[in-house]
């Protein structure tokens, strides 16, 4: 049985969907531009940017910390909710 993992913004998603999703959103150029890795550079696809990302754990780091900078929507903490506000 899968584990439950809440606070993990990449559970449940595959590195396919991680990348097809950067490359919809950034193009390979705009990807090329943000992490300065060959296989975003010189003829680019999702199969083989996958083999070199399955193979190259620090690429596949920044990779995955894009797609959370990008796409994750930040949490908000019940402590937020109540700090006083300006004015207050």
């Amino acid at each position: 049985m899968p584990e439950h993992q809440p606070n993990n913004p990449l559970h449940g998603i595959t590195l396919e969907m991680v990348l097809t999703r950067l490359q919809e959103y950034y193009d390979w150029e705009g990807l090329a531009a943000r992490i300065s890795i060959n296989c975003f550079r010189k003829d680019p696809s999702i199969k083989s940017s996958l083999k070199f990302l399955r193979r190259t754990p620090w690429a596949r780091e920044k990779v995955e910390a894009l797609y959370i900078q990008t796409f994750a929507k930040p949490s908000v903490s019940p402590w937020d909710k109540l700090k006083p506000k300006v004015g207050d």
